[in-house]
């Protein structure tokens, strides 16, 4: 019997891309900013559902209000502050994603 060779579960190899070819450096940074905004429009969406959840005991303002505009309105609010960058969890998670991506070419000095 053989050993085993170890399995390599490091992220410093990047996937390839189902279906398609490799992009470039600057359209993979920009797709990891959209996936990392929309995550965080994610996080913000589960807190905000989280905190409607909570009951305070009293007699709600909006009870009986439709709850659908409620989710929409939290959705909206959620994806426009992601995309703000206020709160800055989509920058966190780019600046920890990004150093799996190629490195960008240096600029050419023409002087």
């Amino acid at each position: 019997m053989s050993a085993l060779a170890p399995i390599d579960f490091s992220l410093t190899r990047a996937p390839t891309p189902l279906g398609g070819t490799r992009s470039d450096a600057a359209d993979q940074r920009a797709e990891l900013r959209e996936a990392a905004q929309a995550f965080e429009a994610v996080l913000l969406r589960q807190m905000l559902a989280s905190a409607r959840k909570t009951d305070f005991g009293g007699n709600d303002l909006f009870e009986g209000s439709d709850d659908t505009f409620t989710e929409m309105r939290d959705e909206r609010f959620a994806d426009l502050t992601a995309k703000s960058g206020q709160l800055g969890f989509a920058d966190a998670i780019e600046r920890q994603l990004e150093r799996f991506l190629p490195a960008q070419p240096e600029p050419e000095d023409k002087g």
